[in-house]
């Protein structure tokens, strides 16, 4: 393996019924868990959608304007599955020579003003569309559905820029050795509040387990009083 991508295709080749990403919302009290195949579809559609949809060429720049979700991981996996360089940047500055821009909704009017086509996300658990959509911005929600849950890209280019962040932009080989490197043991749990923009969230919280057949619990607005339960139940290896 040589792109993140072939992590994806690894685990949906293995087992793609096992649960892959599992998320939490304390502030709701919402879980969600999708299993191999079923954030392979969201990250097949939402590719769709940028290619078909957006109109995205490879080495396009596509910045991610969103917290620590499910929906973030999947848009990552999307952007290096069409051959795009993700650029997330959670609550940081919104580059402004980025070609698509998808964003929560409380950043949607920084967004509009940083790129042509911008997506706005919800980032409801169950993926419900955005309360309210302004003029010009697309509902990620509404619009992925149409699309299929089948992506035929270009062949991957391992030596193609895949992520933007901290200063730095590696391509999928790069990306993937680093992710290598952490020495993630065999079928982690790993249980994250880290957003994706920092190497630690994105390495450690997401691409480290994928590297050793694991998996991945996101946790947002983290109640740390149920903390210890939730490593339980869930059966968490190591916490990020």
């Amino acid at each position: 393996m040589s792109h993140p991508v072939e992590l994806l295709r690894g685990a949906l080749a293995a087992d793609p019924s096992r649960p892959l990403v599992t998320f939490y919302d304390d502030a709701t009290g919402d879980r969600v868990e999708l299993s191999v195949k079923t954030f392979d579809n969201w990250v097949a559609k939402t590719a769709n959608l940028l290619v078909d949809g957006l109109g995205a060429v490879p080495s396009g720049r596509v910045a991610l304007a969103l917290p620590g979700h499910w929906q973030t991981a999947v848009w990552l996996f999307a952007c290096w599955s069409a051959g795009l360089t993700a650029v997330p940047v959670g609550d940081g500055a919104i580059p402004g020579d980025a070609d698509i821009v998808a964003a929560e909704p409380a950043r949607l009017a920084e967004a509009a003003r940083s790129a042509v086509d911008v997506v706005g996300l919800s980032l409801d658990s169950l993926g419900a569309p955005l309360a309210e959509c302004p003029p010009g911005v697309i509902d990620y929600a509404v619009e992925v559905r149409a699309y299929g849950d089948r992506f035929s890209g270009g062949v991957l280019d391992a030596g193609a820029p895949v992520v933007e962040f901290a200063g730095r932009t590696l391509t999928g080989t790069e990306l993937l050795a680093e992710a290598r490197a952490l020495g993630t043991p065999e079928g982690s749990r790993v249980l994250t509040t880290v957003g994706f923009d920092t190497p630690e969230g994105l390495l450690k919280g997401l691409l480290g387990p994928l590297t050793s057949g694991g998996s991945v619990i996101i946790c947002q607005n983290l109640d740390k009083t149920g903390l210890e339960r939730r490593i339980s139940v869930e059966h968490v290896t190591s916490v990020i």
